[in-house]
């Protein structure tokens, strides 16, 4: 894994963008995918991982089934449609801050920024870190297309003997070991604002960047620093260029988080 300190956002773009147009579509565009973190010195852990606690991780990933059960069994009065099928409940739960193994992305390394830099209610202000995924070399390793995965895709390569649902991975677990980009439907309008995807792994008792490194997938991943002083300075730009709570969190309650922590 290659590790970089940026300090500012303009530096942040200038090492995510291409030094050399495609020469198919001739633009200089990333095909990477990026996650913020709050905690610069922490491995890339899934809200399930996290559930019980971080030390150590992993203590209540049994119990995946009966969240994603508790999930449908409550939700249904909220829903304003019926959500497809299961893989649908399942990002709707993950998007909604239900505990499950997907791990959250975007397509922006701004929105990426963004939630690297949100106010932290620690005392002492911390390294914050950018995450960014070539999953392109996962897609290549697992024997995947190299187009990002729908929903529907799941069916075709992993329900060829019998129909592959979140229940069947959590029950009987993968006949092999996998990671995939998957790409959610646009259920509401945060994901479209957030272009966000997710990472489905079959392993949920390592860190994502571990199970990686541990498939000789470390190469992968590429993580930027941002140091604590620099990063009040990041979001502030972020602000500049219009990448704030109003804009990525399309409701009314972004429009309260904007004007609370712009007047802050």
């Amino acid at each position: 894994m290659r590790t970089f300190v940026i300090h500012s956002l303009g530096e942040l773009l200038d090492r995510v963008t291409p030094s050399e147009p495609d020469p198919v579509t001739g633009r200089r565009r990333d095909t990477g995918v990026y996650r913020g973190s709050s905690n610069a010195n922490t491995p890339l852990l899934t809200s399930l991982d996290r559930l019980g606690g971080i030390d150590p991780p992993h203590t209540k990933s049994d119990l995946e089934e009966h969240i994603l059960r508790n999930y449908i069994r409550y939700s249904r009065p909220h829903l304003g449609t019926d959500r497809v099928n299961d893989w649908e409940q399942l990002v709707s739960a993950q998007h909604h801050g239900v505990p499950t193994r997907l791990l959250d992305w975007t397509y922006s390394p701004l929105v990426a920024a963004f939630f690297a830099t949100r106010p932290s209610d620690e005392r002492d202000e911390r390294d914050r870190a950018v995450w960014r995924l070539d999953w392109k070399l996962l897609h290549e390793k697992f024997e995947f297309p190299t187009l990002s995965l729908l929903i529907k895709d799941l069916d075709e390569l992993f329900g060829k003997e019998g129909h592959f649902t979140p229940w069947t991975l959590m029950r009987r677990g993968a006949q092999r070991d996998f990671a995939c980009l998957l790409e959610p439907p646009s259920l509401d309008q945060r994901i479209v604002a957030q272009a966000a995807v997710f990472t489905l792994c079959s392993d949920k008792s390592r860190p994502f960047d571990a199970f990686l490194a541990d498939h000789g997938l470390g190469g992968a991943l590429t993580k930027y620093i941002v140091p604590a002083k620099e990063v009040g300075r990041i979001r502030d730009q972020l602000d500049l260029v219009g990448i704030d709570e109003r804009r990525l969190f399309p409701d009314l309650d972004g429009v309260a988080a904007a004007i609370r922590r712009y007047y802050a």
